[in-house]
């Protein structure tokens, strides 16, 4: 056999083994597949983790209990728009925070109209929330002494009282007034918009339990 011929009767062979693989396939093109295997239960799974219930790493340390469950206390703020006032609620109490520029002029103890009618606003909600024990703290930021702060936010936290005191008319009402001066500050006193934050009169009470 030549060289040529051999190539002819391997390249027959190669189109007779290629159609009969072809049929095959054909033949067996309507067959129904086999269902799919649901996840986990391939012979290539692996078995699930066994948790032993008697282990004593899941139980509780002899005498031990469970604490009561409670309800978290969570704080809800509301800020206007110029953060000018805020407002923040939680379980137990409400508080009321009014920068000293809405109420007062600058380095001044003496309430504005407007202011007045801020604080009206709060009193309101002390009625609504039928509190009787009312705390008016004062603050201011950290220019000029300590002792100057320590007496005008006193001061003006006396002038917000005064006005809470006229609106709720309430002898049952118990006040707990102090002027903190540059204590306790909420914004950073390095920039005039932190200390604009500090400078501060806030208002709080207890909420209702209804």
């Amino acid at each position: 056999m030549t060289l040529t011929s051999s190539r002819v009767a391997w390249a027959a062979a190669t189109v007779l083994i290629v159609t009969n693989l072809y049929g095959v396939t054909t033949a067996h093109a309507d067959e129904t597949p086999s269902p799919s295997v649901p996840p986990g239960t391939e012979a290539t799974a692996t078995a699930p983790v066994q948790v032993d219930p008697n282990d004593p790493d899941l139980k509780l340390p002899e005498g031990a209990t469970l604490a009561e469950p409670k309800v978290l206390d969570i704080k809800q703020v509301v800020e206007d728009e110029g953060g000018e006032e805020r407002r923040e609620d939680t379980n137990a109490d409400v508080k009321f925070a009014l920068q000293a520029e809405v109420l007062f002029s600058k380095d001044s103890a003496k309430l504005s109209d407007d202011s007045k009618a801020r604080i009206a606003a709060i009193a309101d909600e002390i009625k609504k929330q039928n509190a009787t024990r009312i705390r008016v703290f004062g603050f201011t930021d950290n220019l000029g002494s300590s002792a100057h702060g320590d007496v005008l936010s006193r001061q003006r936290a006396n002038a917000v009282q005064d006005v809470l005191d006229d609106e709720l008319n309430d002898a049952n009402i118990t006040y707990e007034v102090r002027g903190y001066g540059e204590q306790y500050p909420i914004a950073d006193n390095s920039t005039e918009t932190g200390r604009k934050k500090n400078r501060r009169v806030e208002v709080s009470f207890p909420r209702s339990e209804s």
